[in-house]
């Protein structure tokens, strides 16, 4: 990608702006976490199966796996990819920007999280998030994830890891990348595309998630979220092997038109095959199209025969960005796995890319940011 920085959100946005971005970054990250949470204990079950084991309404709330609010991988990730976003910001000090380099440099950090063998990241020259015990939970981490981590090689889009993988694993992480306010939606795209390629090769994986990195700005910048949509169609056209999430983001549209939402709907958006993140996006489109309320969009976006932790973490960071913190079901926010590192990284990224150069400009420097998000 480009080596010259994009702006930022304070280049754009007054104090009140700001205040709005700050409610729309936690409602993304924690509204994400609160999804995953709440999909997790139903994860790969049919939808009679969740009717039996919850009742006829199907899951409605939390449910122990392994207990109330945890979250799984998917969450993990999504947090060290702020974490790698943030450093590739305070790394242009440096003259280093190369987003996707600090952003594997992340990923990895998680990779030694999950390890039985490797090295403990908990030291403190490495930042506070790797330090975080919590996230040191094995919550059942994609292959490709674990394996496209496994070693020092980034991959690319010219040579990227697991080029079969097609799976939702690098989409559900990369609502962060929308969050880049200042960016245009086209490099936000194109970053969140090279960034997936680092462990999923196919284009489906990867065009996903610059599909749904491109709402997530959308909606973060206060825009519809059927305007983000057409944008995100737009940007697609001109990407060899777009047509299977063009696809999805069309069917989500359409979809809309066809009814009362129900199981069904969202089974039928979702596809047949075990793991397709075309499928599971064009899911969260659509409950997020059609939710009354974030509580009646989780819900939806759980109870069919789907892949229930993925499209419930995608809608819930949707309707995060799109309505803020405070729409967030505050039951599930208090018992969300994490929720103070979650509140406190979410805040740290809005005062990175809003007060930025306060923390490590040329002419002002907060050690302690540093040492929060080191340099190296």
């Amino acid at each position: 990608m480009s080596t010259t920085a994009p702006g930022s959100a304070a280049a754009i946005w007054g104090r009140t702006e700001q205040q709005d971005f700050r409610s729309r970054v936690r409602g993304a990250l924690v509204g994400g976490a609160v999804g995953d949470a709440l999909g997790a204990p139903v994860d790969g079950l049919a939808y009679d199966e969740i009717r039996a084991a919850h009742g006829p309404e199907g899951l409605t709330d939390y449910a122990p796996a392994p207990h109330r609010g945890a979250v799984t991988a998917a969450t993990q990730l999504t947090l060290f990819t702020v974490d790698g976003l943030i450093r590739a910001q305070v790394r242009r000090d440096t003259g280093a920007w190369h987003p996707p380099t600090d952003v594997h440099r992340a990923y990895r950090r998680w990779a030694a999280t999950q390890s039985d063998w490797g090295p403990d990241e908990r030291r403190a020259d490495n930042g506070w998030l790797a330090a975080q015990e919590w996230l040191y939970a094995r919550r059942a981490p994609g292959r490709a994830c674990l394996s496209g981590l496994g070693d020092e090689t980034m991959g690319t889009l010219e040579e990227p890891k697991n080029r079969d993988a097609a799976d939702s694993a690098a989409l559900t992480r990369s609502a962060p990348f929308g969050l880049l306010v200042g960016w245009e939606p086209g490099l936000v795209l194109q970053l969140a595309v090279e960034c997936a390629a680092q462990t999923h090769g196919h284009p489906t994986a990867t065009l996903a998630a610059g599909a749904y990195a491109v709402l997530v700005h959308g909606l973060s910048r206060g825009d519809s979220l059927d305007g983000t949509v057409q944008r995100a169609l737009g940007l697609l056209g001109a990407r060899p092997g777009h047509q299977p999430v063009t696809d999805a983001l069309q069917s989500a549209l359409g979809a809309v038109r066809q009814g009362i939402p129900g199981p069904a709907r969202t089974a039928a958006l979702a596809g047949d095959g075990p793991s397709d993140a075309a499928g599971d996006l064009a899911v969260a489109v659509y409950c997020a199209l059609v939710a009354e309320d974030v509580r009646h969009g989780l819900r939806l976006a759980v109870n069919h025969d789907g892949r229930s932790a993925a499209t419930a973490a995608l809608t819930g960071a949707l309707l995060g960005a799109q309505h803020g913190e405070t729409a967030l079901p505050p039951g599930w926010v208090a018992e969300l796995e994490g929720r103070s590192t979650v509140l406190e990284l979410a805040d740290d990224f809005a005062m990175e890319m809003t007060q930025g150069p306060a923390l490590h400009g040329p002419t002002a420097s907060a050690p302690g940011w540093l040492t929060r998000y080191p340099r190296g």
